[in-house]
């Protein structure tokens, strides 16, 4: 779920080209070589699997220099809907957040809303999978899973430390629990669909989710699914969409969000790892959480999910978004309601 309004800010008129065709091909190209200073010539453009949020693109190119022609990757990642910030926006916070220390793709070049590919970025391309179920599961990456929980819990203290005066002058929400929750039930009301899981889950978390004032910024969709994962562990995190000034908490319960376990619902840590090796490696890196709120935002983060699930059915249903995707991913609602009863009722998950 959005934890803003939706907005169009940053979106072009014109109608996208496509970024494998001859006329996107020459739009990437001018763009790369803008970026870079030097000539580029497209040699593939092949298209990857992305979230309903985004489309994705490998662009396999070839770039002058001094030295001769040089062989490079990028990544061309462009919005699929006016939800989540700006690319533009979006490429400053990982900017910022790579000044940090946190791993993120080299951004490149953010394209200009007249050369036709729409609100999009270039990123450097980053070896590693991307695909949760392959890491989770493959005897090659077990040395990564084990890595993990220090890696990320490194990360999202990285992250949360860096003071609010870093991300001055980005246009970020910000919000405390309670509103969130709020904004969050809006969504539900304005929907209209009964899910007495939800109404028990809302009520629960009503007296529950905090009123403190922001402290941090928060990644807002830290998971398994958006990282990168090399056989070493964690070579970026990805899907930059939802940043905005929260608590810590968020981040680290959202990660602990039974979806996001893929099957491996023993590890609550995104499926690789226990809640005290994520809480441990935070700490150690400078990070300070609130372990008591921690299990009221996970529990929010089941919530979110299944919100997110029904608020994609309710773009395909409505028509505003016809989508089997969409209408697939709906259909876990019923999957999120058992995971909130048995949360709630066991105090754990």
């Amino acid at each position: 779920m959005a934890t803003r309004p939706a907005t169009a800010e940053g979106r072009e008129t014109l109608s996208m080209l496509d970024p494998a065709g001859a006329a996107g091909r020459e739009a990437l190209a001018l763009a790369l070589g803008q970026a870079l200073g030097a000539p580029v010539a497209i040699r593939d453009v092949v298209a990857l699997s992305g979230g309903a949020n985004s489309a994705t693109w490998r662009v396999d190119a070839e770039t002058e220099s001094p030295e001769g022609p040089a062989s490079r990757r990028f990544i061309f990642q462009r919005s699929a809907n006016a939800l989540g910030l700006p690319r533009r926006v979006q490429a400053e916070v990982m900017r910022r957040a790579a000044g940090l220390g946190v791993p993120v793709p080299p951004v490149i070049a953010v394209p200009a809303p007249e050369t036709g590919l729409g609100d999009s970025v270039i990123t450097g391309f980053v070896e590693g999978e991307a695909l949760a179920p392959r890491w989770l599961r493959d005897d090659r990456y077990a040395a990564a899973r084990e890595a993990l929980a220090l890696q990320c819990g490194t990360a999202l203290a990285r992250l949360h430390g860096a003071p609010r005066s870093h991300w001055d002058g980005l246009p970020l929400a910000s919000g405390s629990g309670s509103e969130l929750l709020s904004n969050l039930f809006a969504t539900y009301r304005r929907i209209g669909v009964d899910v007495p899981a939800f109404d028990l889950a809302f009520a629960w978390l009503r007296p529950r989710m905090p009123d403190r004032s922001p402290t941090c910024l928060v990644h807002g969709d830290f998971r398994s699914g958006n990282i990168l994962v090399g056989p070493d562990g964690l070579t970026a995190v990805l899907d930059w969409e939802l940043p905005h000034h929260s608590v810590p908490e968020e981040d680290l319960g959202w990660l602990c969000v039974q979806a996001w376990r893929f099957g491996a619902w023993q590890k609550p840590v995104g499926g690789f790892a226990a809640r005290e090796a994520l809480l441990s490696a935070y700490r150690a890196a400078g990070g300070t959480v609130e372990a008591d709120s921690l299990w009221t935002w996970e529990v929010f983060g089941n919530l979110k999910w299944g919100m997110s699930c029904l608020q994609l059915a309710d773009d395909h249903v409505s028509g505003r978004v016809p989508s089997v995707e969409r209408a697939a991913i709906g259909r876990r609602v019923s999957e999120v309601a058992a995971d909130l009863v048995h949360a709630i009722a066991r105090g754990d998950l």
